[in-house]
């Protein structure tokens, strides 16, 4: 089973006037926690930043000069999403998949019909009294190390949630979704 993981940075909030500046998506062999591979890439927002996102972030419309566009890169894109059997998030369901299906609409491609796994979501276990956890207490939960320095950045954020999702499936905490070959074959 091929999972990836994916994380955006953005110009702010989910809005169809906001643009995805930064994505990642790394794949991964499923059994073997393996990377095989991946994308990251900034993207030119053809945009301002607010203020708000670029504090969070920490990237500049300047960092952005010479990067391709959204319709430069959203058909490879859709095409390593569709690759995997499971797309690992956090906040996937609230912030990226409808972010990424936003965009990539936007410019006529339709959203992989790929399963997600939100990690914020189904990390409850992770925080006191079961609320919803940041990447930060998901990581401390599992024993994965967290630089807050390097926070907000999309694949070092794929990294460490990657990280703690894989240990969240070894301890029975995260339970994975079937594919619909394996509901078949059931």
């Amino acid at each position: 089973m091929i999972v990836s993981g994916l994380d955006i940075e953005t110009t702010g909030l989910l809005d169809p006037e906001h643009r995805i500046i930064e994505i990642c998506i790394l794949l991964y062999d499923l059994d073997s926690q393996k990377k095989l591979g991946g994308y990251t890439k900034r993207i030119h927002p053809q945009r301002s930043i607010t203020p708000k996102a670029q504090e969070v972030h920490g990237i500049t419309i300047h960092d952005l000069a010479g990067c391709p566009t959204w319709d430069e890169v959203a058909s490879m894109v859709a095409r390593i999403m569709s690759k995997s059997d499971l797309i690992v998030a956090h906040n996937g369901y609230g912030f990226d998949l409808p972010f990424i299906a936003n965009e990539l609409v936007r410019v006529g491609i339709a959203l992989p019909d790929v399963q997600g796994f939100d990690t914020m979501l189904e990390g409850r276990w992770a925080t006191p009294m079961g609320k919803q956890p940041s990447l930060a207490e998901l990581c401390f939960a599992t024993g994965v190390e967290y630089d807050p320095a390097k926070a907000h950045g999309a694949e070092y954020d794929v990294e460490v949630m990657m990280a703690a999702f894989f240990k969240g499936v070894e301890k029975g905490f995260f339970k994975i979704p079937q594919t619909e070959e394996q509901k078949e074959a059931a």
